[in-house]
């Protein structure tokens, strides 16, 4: 246990990170009023070429959230947020917090399925939802006391306003959407109509910084269904504190990012929304991750800081335009969400001329808990523990009890952005926190080690998760769909290594005897397109004789990966 607890990471600290920082004890509506007071002419969004200052910005949110509590929106409640990036999406976010209540993202990419399943589970009494989504909203059957309906034109310059449909017209093919109707019903409103409040009355909810939700992030662990995680309004801010004392060259009211990434998403929502926000950085925000838009727009607003993915880095490396962009400049690159290639890493630096940052954490424990120094990363390393965080490498049986240095065991992390459970799950909470020697501990579910320097490095998930363009795959969860084919007898799904996307799924299929050679894959794909989100879709199937087992007859996913290997 000494050789965690001595923390020997902190000799590779850069110069002036402190092994602790301070975190603001105040709610994240608070600390936003103050970045607003001390930067209020400083741009804090760009959409498409509609400016908002942190001023402006303030105004939107502070009239939102009078128009909330009039409706009766405070503490205790859940708003959803279904819709793309875009301003609406900050200004809701920002004003539902205002308003006392918690906000629920919610992926723009979901079934009505997975809609219906996380509003129910949430308890959201509200939601903002993009107007292109609501007849997914409406074929959940669900009735909200509030839907907010929005547009992404609404915050488009009049020159842009029809650019603003066809941005969404890719994504509304590739979801099959169609076009939306939606009704005049009591409960449905537009968001433009919520900011013309006969009167803003913003009264400040009283807020428990450390125990009051802020956001019901949802995360699927490893196994059943997705679980809500429950993060204060403290653990959010504790997350931005570490990050920007981590990176010292980042500097406060000075920045700007690209918002490419999706904002339901513990990534973008942490590090790229939350953290831009009060470090006063500049947005730059973008509703599909059109690559020329983004790197036209890193360009024309001179962008610092640059946050990624993997499968990001592995197009841009290869991409002609990428060239067009001085990367030498920015002050920051930083990759999370999945593991990065060394290969990436080493192309992307002769590419460019600048060094990718990579970063590890998980939803659970305020999306970023690992990171590497600027000026001393570890080629294969997830990186060291960012300040205030402790990590250490137990045994995956017994948490209790932690493994020597060198040793693979499970990765578990303790610090004050580690979420406070999963919501009205009280058991699955107990699997994951544990208590050792009078200290929260939370259990990764990721397998690694550390080296002697303190350097943490992935080996393995404890289970299996799939990743895919940065998405998070159940094996389970595309099996149970490819179980209810009457033709399929039995499947079992893995991910399969690819640099473009990080894993493509396969399914590797035994049909029923009658249906042998009848059946193709095209079928059991187009099966699966038509009840799942299309980063759960199978891209590779095999039809097989039979499929390996464990002792006790299921199939087993581990020896089809070695086979894969093989």
């Amino acid at each position: 246990m000494e050789a965690y607890l001595s923390k020997p990471w902190l000799t590779s600290y850069d110069t002036g990170v402190l092994a602790t920082v301070d975190v603001p004890g105040d709610s994240i509506p608070q600390v936003f009023k103050m970045i607003v007071e001390q930067y209020p002419d400083k741009l804090a969004i760009v959409f498409y070429g509609k400016q908002l200052t942190y001023r402006e910005l303030l105004q939107q949110v502070d009239m939102l959230a009078s128009s909330l509590s009039a409706m009766g929106i405070g503490k205790g409640d859940v708003v959803a947020l279904y819709v793309l990036n875009s301003p609406q999406y900050i200004i809701t976010y920002l004003a539902v917090l205002t308003a006392g209540a918690a906000v629920t993202p919610v992926s723009p990419v979901f079934t009505s399925h997975e809609l219906k399943y996380q509003l129910q589970d949430s308890g959201a009494r509200a939601i903002l939802c993009q107007d292109i989504l609501y007849d997914n909203l409406d074929k959940t059957g669900l009735k909200l006391d509030k839907v907010i309906v929005t547009g992404v034109e609404e915050y488009l310059p009049t020159v842009r306003k029809l650019l603003g449909k066809s941005m969404l017209k890719k994504f509304a093919l590739e979801m099959n959407l169609p076009t939306p109707s939606i009704p005049k019903e009591k409960n449905i409103c537009w968001f433009q109509e919520l900011l013309k409040p006969a009167k803003v009355t913003v009264l400040p909810a009283q807020i428990d910084a450390q125990c009051d939700l802020a956001s019901i992030s949802y995360s699927g662990g490893t196994t059943g269904p997705p679980k809500g995680v429950m993060l204060s309004h403290a653990q959010l801010l504790s997350t931005a504190a570490m990050i920007h004392a981590y990176y010292p060259n980042s500097v406060k009211g000075q920045e700007v990012y690209p918002a490419y990434l999706p904002l339901y998403h513990a990534y973008g929502q942490m590090a790229v929304m939350v953290g831009g926000l009060l470090h006063a950085a500049t947005l730059i925000v973008f509703t599909t991750p059109a690559i020329d838009d983004i790197l036209d727009a890193v360009e024309r607003y001179q962008a610092t800081v640059f946050f990624g993915v993997p499968t990001m880095y592995e197009f841009l490396k290869e991409y002609d335009k990428t060239s067009r962009v001085n990367w030498r400049r920015f002050r920051l690159i930083l990759c999370g969400a999945d593991t990065l290639q060394e290969r990436t890493i080493t192309d992307w630096e002769r590419r460019t001329g600048s060094h990718i940052i990579e970063g590890y954490g998980q939803t659970e424990g305020g999306g970023v808990s690992l990171g590497h120094p600027q000026n001393k990363p570890k080629m294969g390393s997830i990186g060291i523990p960012l300040p205030n965080i402790t990590a250490a490498i137990a045994d995956p049986d017994d948490p209790h009890r932690f493994l020597p240095v060198g040793e693979v065991g499970e990765i578990i992390v303790r610090g004050p952005n580690v979420m406070l459970g999963y919501w009205n799950k009280p058991e699955a909470t107990a699997e994951v926190l544990v208590e050792i020697n009078g200290e929260r501990w939370l259990r990764t579910g990721d397998l690694g080690k550390m080296d002697k320097e303190g350097y943490f490095y992935f080996v393995d998930r404890k289970r299996d998760l799939i990743k895919f363009k940065g998405y998070s795959v159940f094996a389970r969860d595309v099996e149970d769909v490819l179980y209810q084919h009457p033709q399929v007898k039995a499947a079992g799904v893995i991910g399969v290594p690819d640099p473009r996307v990080g894993q493509l799924i396969k399914a590797n299929i035994v049909l029923q005897p009658e249906a042998r050679g009848k059946v193709s894959e095209e079928e059991i794909i187009q099966f699966c397109t038509e009840r799942l989100s299309f980063y759960k879709v199978p891209k590779i199937v095999e039809f097989r004789g039979e499929l390996p087992k464990t002792d006790v007859g299921k199939v087993s996913r581990r020896e089809l990966r070695e086979e894969e290997e093989a």
